[in-house]
């Protein structure tokens, strides 16, 4: 997925406004193994994602976004870095985080850091914001879970206000405050697209439409429909707040192969090792074949198959839920490296 705000409005039948159906490819810069099954170095992982991503400009894909994470499996703790490595060798791809962890960074950094990408890239950068399913950057950085729920809500606000442009006066409790501070360096065709990534809180969709940030949706299992009324809460707050409508997007795992049986046989080892992994401080269920095969059918959450199958899924949860970007989640490692 990715897409700008549209200008669209509403249609004369009173109809939701209609933005682009485009895609985006999302990774956590995954280690990759080589033909002998040895892990390759971080520094290595780092470059082959960076050539990713100028292929992914290459053959037309719309997005390509970077997770942030600490782990010495997914070490891409810069996504901004390589982003700019990989707008520099493009021209045409927007690029972005998936997510950035606010809450344990400082809005003002982050704002320097992907407006310095939006110049580089000439308008192309794009930021998704989350609260951290991933904890690893807490104890990292000095932050306290006990101040989870505050620290994302006082830097969201915080973040809206650096959007707007000009000077920024704000005070709260988890950071120093300003006072008609200049935040450098500008922005040269307004703000950059901003998106709040929601796993299941209603609470952080109220919040997207009252800070005025897109809507992202992480769905990572179960079926997709169970999100709807997610789209439906978003355009109600919008309107209750008096903005605009704004997109909402769709991250789900997925893998594309020449066919559909191949692309499950290349996808199904690694997901499994995946989820094995990150079950241990997560708590998600470990999955069987059955389930896998559920999750890739027409009511799960996966996009595996082939192009034509994934294409076909994909016009058809957009029309089903009215979501109209999408990001797939690429994977990497032994099995699909």
């Amino acid at each position: 997925m990715a897409t700008a705000p549209s200008d669209a409005g509403r249609d004369h039948a009173g109809e939701p406004a209609k933005f682009p159906l485009v895609l985006g490819l999302d990774t956590f810069g995954d280690v990759t193994h080589d033909d002998d099954d040895r892990p390759l170095s971080h520094a290595q992982t780092i470059r082959n994602l960076v050539e990713q991503g100028v292929l992914a400009d290459q053959v037309g894909v719309d997005f390509f976004g970077i997770g942030e994470h600490h782990t010495d499996d997914f070490p891409l703790s810069a996504a901004d870095v390589v982003l700019a490595a990989i707008a520099a060798r493009t021209t045409r791809i927007r690029v972005g985080s998936a997510v950035t962890v606010l809450s344990s960074d400082d809005p003002v950094r982050v704002f320097q850091r992907y407006s310095t990408l939006d110049a580089i890239s000439g308008g192309r950068a794009e930021v998704v914001l989350g609260r951290g399913s991933s904890i690893d950057s807490f104890p990292l950085f000095g932050y306290d879970l006990a101040d989870y729920e505050d620290l994302f809500e006082e830097k969201a606000n915080l973040f809206a206000e650096l959007l707007k442009g000009g000077p920024v006066t704000w005070h709260g409790k988890t950071r120093a405050s300003l006072s008609n501070q200049d935040v450098v360096p500008h922005t040269e065709s307004g703000p950059f697209p901003a998106w709040i990534g929601v796993g299941g809180s209603p609470q952080s969709v109220i919040r997207a439409a009252r800070y005025g940030f897109s809507l992202m949706l992480a769905i990572i299992g179960g079926s997709p429909a169970r999100f709807a009324p997610f789209s439906q809460l978003f355009r109600q707050a919008l309107e209750s707040f008096g903005r605009a409508p704004l997109p909402v997007g769709v991250h789900s795992p997925g893998h594309v192969a020449v066919t559909d049986e191949k692309a499950r046989d290349e996808f199904w080892p690694r997901y499994l090792e995946v989820i094995r992994h990150v079950s241990k401080t997560r708590g998600f269920a470990i999955p069987t074949k059955e389930s896998f095969m559920y999750e890739i059918g027409p009511r799960g959450a996966l996009y595996v198959g082939s192009p034509e199958t994934v294409a076909g899924e994909d016009r058809r949860q957009s029309h089903r839920s009215r979501r109209e970007p999408l990001r797939l989640e690429i994977r990497h490692g032994r099995a699909v490296a």
